[in-house]
This record gives structure tokens, C-alpha cells and sequence, in this order.
């Protein structure tokens, strides 16, 4: 008896779903504030994550992932790679340039695997994979608030940077699904390919009908509003039928999500009614930030605090891995578009160097799997975090003038 009323009074000190969510919308409102409050320099993604490393229960325990917010979480994930998955313009991956960053991109992780293989942390072959592929990400839908605000977008490194960010997004994603799957090389690979093939039925499907009933897209702008929101609940049912399509061919379900937003980019592409505003709406007011506060739950500041020096490694092979391999790239192999200036290819690497959410995607799918122990996960996402603090903010300051004045509007 004393037992059973032991265990209840501690599942009574554990905080309710509604409790946590409360501390989650309290760190999410007060994020970009705090962001606001020091001039852009600490993204508001690294004070969630912080955050949730304070409040989760590897340190305060005022909030855990019980009770529907890992759901929420989960949603979250699947809509910042939706979201991702527009931002990538096809084009970017096409014509010379593309074909570069792409062997960029894979030479960097080749050159990640043998690094970590001979100095990083005692895993497994696969589980130095993982770390690999984690390694060479780019934060693409971090970065691009970020060249926007220091107005980069347009000019010659704006548009170096996206194309790396493209690859550097699209790369691990399709990694992961091939090398962190349970199943061989050449089976994962065919898994692969039947997905990528349901995904485009999937998304002819709507397309075939706005072709064939003229009417439809009319339609649907008239429900844009109001109580209906046809158009973002056909997003979000989107979102979720190539998550499940993903779940049910055992892949990881970001290769889902990240497919659907490509599909959404083609539907709106098509003249069909936008709804990427509002999906911004719903995933940045709040499904995002639950998903990095959570991932902030995760990370266990005892365990980055007694491998100090591994987190600097981490940090610093990140920049080798990915980031030296872009600067090589731009300053020897011409493709048409190379960038002139000693300082812009610098930016270029540092920018591209940037990886979170794909490094946080990896490492979830590592520990659920035994592939990366839980101390090693959470290093690796506090060195991501790192990369998002430190690399776009060298950036800047190399930028001179330009970058003094992006960190002063942001």
C-alpha cells in the first residue's frame, strides 16, 4: 500500500499536458521578444530550445511531452518541413550550379563519416552515419528570415545560399530514409522510389481536378475565409496523407512532410489559392515553437556540461564537414555563378554551415532506433543550436555595414 500511494504522489508531481502546454506558450511568446530585445543576435529558435532544455524534466521539470503534446510536437515537425519543402524551388537543383552543390554536399558527407569514424563518439557504423548525415544540414528555413532581413536574397550570395541550403536540406532528408532504415542499401533505395512515386500521384491528383473542373479553384477561393478555410485544411490533409504514405513505407515521416510542401509549391504554382501565409500562421503561432520546446526537453544539460569538449568538436566539425567543402567549392570548381570575393565565400560557408532541425530530425530517429545514446543526441543538438547562434552571426559582421544593420532591424 505504502508503495501504490508512493507512486501516486509522484505521477501527482508530474505537470499536466494542459500545464505544460502553458509553459510552452509562455516560452513561445516571450521567444521572440527576448530575440527582439537583443537586436536579432540570439535567434528566437535557440531561446526555444534553451527553454525547453530549462523547463523539461533533465532540469526544472515544469513540462514534459505527456498527455497529446508529443502529438502536438509531432505536427509540429511535420508542418516546419511543409513549410521547408515550399521554400525549395526546384530550379535551384537544376543547371550546373546545382549539380555542384549537390557533390558538395555529398563529399561533405563522405568526408563527416571518416571524421567522425576516427575521433568521434564510440557508436556504431550506422550510428556514425547518423551523425554524419546531422553534420552536413543546412538550416535552410532558418537562414532564409535571416539573408531576408540582411537583404542577401537577391544578390549572387543570396542565391548561392539557397541553392546549398536546397541540397543541404533535401540531401539528409533522403539519407536518412536510405542509410538510417532498418532495411539494406538497395531495398531502402526501391522503398524510396515507390514513395517518391505515390507522392506524385498523390499530388496529381488535385492537380487533375483543378485541370479538369475549371470551376474548383473558384471554389475554393471562396471558401478562403470564415468558418470553412477549405484551402488550409486541404493543405493540412495534404500534410498528412504523405505522412502516413511515409509511416506505412516505413520511412522516416519528414521525408512526408518535406514531400507534401514540394506538392503544395506545384498546387500554388498552378494559380490555385494561397494558403502559405496561413500556414505560416498556424506553424510558426504554434505547432513550431512546441516542436523545438519539446526538442529542448530532450537535451540534457548534465550531459552537454560533462562533454564540453566533445560540444566544441561537434561545433567545429560541423564547420569542416560542411562548411570547408562550400568554400573549396566556390573558390576552385567554376560554375558559372562562383562568388568573386574572398568574404562572400566565407558568408556562403558559415551560412551553409548552419544545421538544427534536421539535426534535431536525425537524432530522434537515432535514439528511437539504438543507433546514438541519449548524452551523444543531446551534444549534437546543443552544438546545432550553437551553429544557428554563432555561424549566421559571423556572417553578418563579416558582412560589415549591411550585417550591422540586419542585426539592428531584427
Amino acid at each position: 500500500m505504502e508503495l501504490l500511494a508512493g507512486a501516486d504522489a509522484a505521477a501527482d508531481t508530474e505537470p499536466s499536458a494542459i500545464v505544460s502546454l502553458f509553459w510552452i506558450a509562455l516560452v513561445a511568446v516571450a521567444a521572440p521578444l527576448l530575440a527582439r530585445a537583443l537586436r536579432g543576435f540570439v535567434p528566437d529558435v535557440v531561446i526555444l530550445l534553451v527553454a525547453g532544455m530549462a523547463l523539461g524534466p533533465h532540469a526544472l521539470g515544469w513540462a514534459n511531452a505527456d498527455g497529446g503534446v508529443d502529438l502536438i510536437e509531432e505536427l509540429g515537425l511535420g508542418m516546419l518541413f511543409l513549410l521547408a519543402g515550399y521554400e525549395l524551388d526546384p530550379a535551384l537543383l537544376r543547371g550546373r550550379s546545382g549539380r555542384v552543390a549537390s557533390a558538395v554536399w555529398l563529399a561533405g558527407l563522405v568526408f563527416a563519416f571518416a571524421l567522425v569514424t576516427l575521433v568521434g563518439p564510440n557508436e556504431s557504423i550506422t550510428g556514425h552515419v547518423a551523425v554524419a548525415i546531422a553534420m552536413t544540414s543546412t538550416a535552410l528555413g532558418t537562414l532564409l528570415p535571416i539573408v531576408k532581413q540582411a537583404g542577401l536574397l537577391d544578390t549572387p550570395l543570396g542565391r548561392a545560399v539557397l541553392a546549398h541550403g536546397a541540397v543541404g536540406e533535401l540531401g539528409p532528408i533522403v539519407a536518412m530514409s536510405v542509410l538510417l532504415s532498418s532495411r539494406d542499401v538497395g531495398a531502402a533505395v526501391i522503398v524510396l522510389v515507390l514513395f517518391v512515386v505515390a507522392a506524385l500521384l498523390v499530388g496529381l491528383v488535385p492537380l487533375r481536378l483543378f485541370g479538369r473542373v475549371p470551376d474548383l479553384g473558384a471554389a475554393l477561393a471562396r471558401m478562403d475565409g470564415g468558418t470553412s478555410q477549405l484551402p488550409v485544411r486541404g493543405a493540412i490533409l495534404l500534410l498528412l496523407v504523405l505522412m502516413v504514405v511515409a509511416e506505412r513505407f516505413d520511412l522516416d515521416v519528414v521525408l512526408g512532410a518535406f514531400a507534401a510542401g514540394m506538392v503544395l509549391r506545384r498546387l500554388i504554382a498552378a494559380g490555385h489559392p494561397r494558403v502559405d501565409e496561413q500556414l505560416e500562421t498556424i506553424g510558426y503561432g504554434l505547432l513550431i515553437p512546441v516542436f523545438f520546446v519539446v526538442s529542448g526537453m530532450g537535451i540534457d544539460p548534465a550531459a552537454v556540461a560533462a562533454e564540453p569538449v566533445l560540444w566544441v568538436s561537434f561545433v567545429l566539425a560541423i564547420a569542416v564537414a560542411r562548411g570547408l567543402p562550400v568554400w573549396l567549392s566556390e573558390r576552385f570548381v567554376q560554375h558559372g555563378q562562383n562568388l568573386a570575393a574572398p568574404r562572400e565565400r566565407a558568408q556562403l560557408a558559415l551560412y551553409a554551415a548552419t544545421g538544427l532541425p534536421i539535426i534535431v530530425a536525425v537524432t530522434q530517429v537515432a535514439v528511437s532506433t539504438g543507433l546514438m545514446s541519449g548524452a551523444t543526441a543531446s551534444v549534437l543538438v546543443a552544438a546545432g543550436a550553437a551553429t544557428v547562434l554563432v555561424f549566421p552571426l559571423c556572417a553578418r559582421l563579416l558582412g560589415g555595414p549591411s550585417g550591422e544593420r540586419a542585426g539592428s532591424a531584427g
